[in-house]
């Protein structure tokens, strides 16, 4: 049985994925330590909790991008994804008074949206980055006509459970957390599937030489994107406990950057959703520690800008290196 590489511990050293997602995990816990020693309240059980509980929300929006960069794509649509779904889900549980209806029309209309993205892709041969970025004004625009300048709000109790439960003692999304990063996990590097994904990322030529039904793997790779924007979607209005036309604009930028941070190469063929994770913890506790020292928030973007370009500067480094050594 293969191991995965970032999993591939040797007797006498770490393999390169592994020793990059080490190197994170050291980072987030030295950040963490300094920014205790400032004020001890920021170790505390419930803000750490906080701190996890928004990490959890990057972290699935930023789940299903993950996939496609690494099979060579981009999805530019997740937040405009999130933002229709949960619309289109609230006015669904209003409507009924049923939550479940409203969970089955967020996950069908992410779904949906992310089988229109591989679509166009596949069969118009439009480019990533064009086609989920017009994407992303289509469904944004659809949010603002369906809602019509109304706000949704007041959801059932039982339906907020999602966003403001606890299970264990632990907040319900990161349990949500906790079950996609597995899914994906195994998706990527326990089937056959995610080996063609990092396959297409690597050489989507190859790839197609090779047998790879590349269209049909890229197609999966956007549902699952927008699956994943429509879970989120669920999280955040339960969460929220309303739903409005523009929730989901700020999300966009900091879920790549989540995945960026985590390791994921905007080139694909390279990176793991664990990564993901440990990108969005890194930024949710830089944003809490700004806070923590009182930073202006008008400072806040440009502390986010300088660690997003560290890590694509990291990626072009570290992708030269790769290909010199190739």
């Amino acid at each position: 049985m293969t191991i995965p590489a970032a999993l591939d511990i040797g007797p006498s050293s770490l393999s390169p994925d592994a020793a990059a997602l080490l190197g994170r995990f050291v980072l987030i816990v030295l950040i963490a330590g300094a920014l205790t020693a400032v004020d001890p309240g920021f170790a505390s059980v419930s803000n750490l909790l906080n701190m996890l509980r928004q990490a959890s929300l990057l972290f699935l929006v930023a789940s299903g991008l993950t996939l496609v960069i690494i099979g060579g794509g981009l999805d530019l649509s997740v937040g405009a994804n999130l933002t229709l779904s949960a619309c289109l889900a609230a006015a669904a549980i209003k409507t009924t008074g049923n939550p479940w209806y409203g969970v089955a029309v967020a996950i069908g209309a992410g779904t949906l949206i992310g089988y229109a993205n591989g679509l166009m892709i596949n069969r118009l041969q439009l480019p990533p980055f064009l086609a989920t970025f017009g994407m992303l004004w289509v469904a944004q625009g659809i949010a603002y006509w369906f809602m019509a300048g109304q706000t949704i709000y007041g959801m059932p109790m039982s339906f907020r459970y999602f966003g403001t439960g606890f299970f264990l003692g632990v907040p319900l999304p990161i349990w949500i957390t906790l079950v996609v990063c597995l899914a994906c996990s195994i998706l990527l590097h326990r089937t056959t599937f995610g080996r063609e994904a990092y396959f297409m990322g690597a050489n989507q030529t190859a790839a197609l030489l090779s047998g790879v039904p590349v269209e049909r793997r890229r197609l999966l790779l956007y549902v699952l994107s927008g699956l994943t924007a429509g879970i989120a979607s669920l999280v955040y209005l339960a969460r929220l406990n309303a739903a409005e036309p523009g929730i989901g604009e700020p999300l966009l930028l900091p879920a790549i950057a989540a995945v960026l941070v985590g390791g994921t190469s905007l080139f694909g063929g390279n990176g793991n959703i664990v990564g993901t994770v440990l990108g969005a913890i890194l930024l949710t506790i830089i944003v809490n520690g700004l806070n923590l020292l009182n930073v202006a928030a008008t400072w806040h973007p440009f502390v986010n800008g300088a660690v997003v370009l560290v890590a694509i500067i990291a990626d072009l480094v570290i992708s030269r290196r790769r290909s010199g050594n190739g």
